[in-house]
């Protein structure tokens, strides 16, 4: 449930335009220390859970060098008075051209358009896409202050890709900054990993979460932003889109499938199997709640030790009943298989374009079999 921006939502205006950033002022006050005591470092891994924010992190870094902040000093674009955040006004010019993507020292990399496929991203970052990188951070910034780069999704580089990329971080040039955006970081070279200094995002917490659905989402009945806030799991990106997908009916719906098993109303259930199928955004939706929602139950059961698990763990309505009834037939290494075979079989009709339907189906009879073991 990710965009072409690992941190745009539907609906959300995308991280080059988003001037406002919660729930991660201890992360910029740590570049703001870092910058003041003229040690900042030329590369910079901002890590995290997708969706909290990173690349609008990443973003307001970059305006901020841009524009002179990182100068420091009387000829800074703060003055002496180091500044209390890296917010700008989005009527300042350099926060305009970056808006517009037309501020000459400033790239951002991220998957390019694949031919013939009517827009669609690649799955990966490739060489061409990094190619001149190097080229670009030696050149003297052609408005005398810094040039920066932005990786969005610097785990979807290829291997060629990465190699290229860690050229460029061996001899690191003057005056450029750096900035990598990763929700798996995992999955770049250490070599990379180990150049870079690292900073970590969490999840938003549930008050920043409300706050943000309140301002995105103002047509979100009051009732229904709990329920969407336990889904997030902390990501604004993740609720958006959940929300933009009917996230919150259709998990409630699997969830109240799911507390009937292995009995299931048939008609209800091959009603909630052809919603699923005959509608992309919700298979998506589907596809990614359905594990997520095993995975949440099997740890939730671990922490709690036994079937009874605390009503204030849960969030959606119905998932204690749900959880319960499941976790009381089977123990948690058996969840963990039906968790495993379920995620895959998602993941192969996705890959092979297997019958949505049948897969939701498959799905639900995985459950069945072990909660009828009892």
């Amino acid at each position: 449930m990710a965009s072409a921006s690992e941190d745009e939502a539907a609906g959300d205006p995308g991280p080059r335009l988003t001037a406002d950033l919660l729930g991660h002022e201890a992360a910029e006050r740590e570049i703001l220390e870092t910058c003041a005591s003229g040690r900042a470092a030329h590369a910079w891994l901002i890590s995290g859970p997708r969706g909290i924010g990173k690349a609008t992190l990443a973003f307001r870094f970059a305006r901020f060098a841009l524009a002179g902040g990182l100068e420091g000093g009387e000829g800074g674009l703060f003055g002496a008075l180091a500044p209390a955040s890296l917010a700008m006004d989005p009527a300042h010019p350099v926060f305009r051209r970056v808006a517009a993507g037309s501020h000459g020292d400033l790239r951002v990399i991220e998957r390019g358009l694949a031919e013939g496929t009517g827009g669609r991203r690649r799955g990966e970052i490739v060489i061409g896409d990094v190619r001149d990188l190097g080229g670009f951070m030696r050149m003297t910034p052609s408005e005398g202050g810094w040039r920066v780069v932005i990786v969005d999704g610097a785990e979807d580089m290829n291997r060629n890709a990465a190699n290229a990329l860690l050229k460029g971080l061996e001899e690191p040039p003057g005056r450029a900054l750096l900035l990598l955006v990763s929700h798996n970081p995992a999955r770049l070279l250490p070599t990379i990993r180990s150049r870079c200094r690292r900073l970590a995002l969490r999840p938003l917490e549930p008050a920043v979460l409300a706050t943000l659905i309140e301002r995105s989402l103002p047509e979100l009945a009051e009732t229904e932003r709990p329920g969407l806030i336990g889904l997030a799991e902390g990501s604004i990106g993740r609720a958006m889109d959940l929300a933009a997908m009917g996230g919150l009916a259709l998990c409630r719906e699997m969830i109240g499938l799911l507390a009937t098993a292995p009995a299931f109303d048939v008609a209800r259930l091959h009603g909630f199997a052809d919603q699923a199928a005959r509608d992309d955004r919700a298979f998506t939706a589907t596809a990614g709640l359905f594990p997520w929602w095993l995975a949440r139950m099997i740890r939730r059961g671990a922490v709690a030790g036994s079937a009874g698990t605390a009503e204030e763990m849960w969030t959606i309505p119905g998932e204690s009943a749900a959880s319960g009834r499941l976790l009381a037939a089977a123990t948690l290494d058996r969840w963990v298989e039906v968790w495993e075979k379920v995620t895959t079989l998602f993941a192969r009709a996705e890959a092979v374009h297997l019958d949505r339907k049948q897969t939701v189906l498959a799905a639900f009879h995985a459950v069945a079999l072990v909660a009828g073991r009892s």
